[in-house]
């Protein structure tokens, strides 16, 4: 089996509500998003010797990443209404989740939102997110 890796990335603001540290405050990151992907060569045609063209690949993860990009990432019901109002009034970004956003999520998010996505012949391997280039989660269902 081979497997092919990529990198996308995006720019966005969060913060986690309910902590006890300086992650309760919004800050932003530019996280870059880590993808391995396996699957049999494609043996004819112009993608012959492939696994998937990177090409191909990069675009369906730059869908992914562009949802969140220059955003403030927020989980749901974790915004007063007086500021979700404020913000969408003078017109910011605003990308609500289901999920508390950490790097351990988003990593999951990642993963099961390529499976959807991705010929069923390719297997998402593992997603990890970088917060930083020293902090990092990894999701993989092995």
């Amino acid at each position: 089996m081979y497997s092919t890796n990529l990198t996308g990335h995006f720019d966005a603001a969060h913060f986690l509500s309910g902590y006890d540290g300086k992650c309760k405050n919004i800050h932003g990151h530019r996280f870059d998003v880590s993808v391995s992907l396996s699957g049999k060569l494609i043996m004819s045609g112009e993608k012959s010797g492939m696994v998937i063209d990177f090409s191909d690949a990069k675009a369906v993860l730059n869908t992914l990443c562009d949802r969140f990009d220059h955003t403030l990432i927020y989980e749901k019901g974790t915004l007063s209404e007086a500021l979700f109002a404020a913000l969408n009034a003078d017109g910011f970004a605003l990308s609500e989740v289901e999920f508390r956003p950490t790097a351990e999520h988003f990593a999951g998010y990642f993963y099961r939102g390529l499976g959807k996505i991705l010929p069923k012949h390719i297997r998402v391997l593992a997603v990890t997110v970088y917060e930083s280039p020293e902090n990092s989660a990894t999701y993989s269902e092995d």
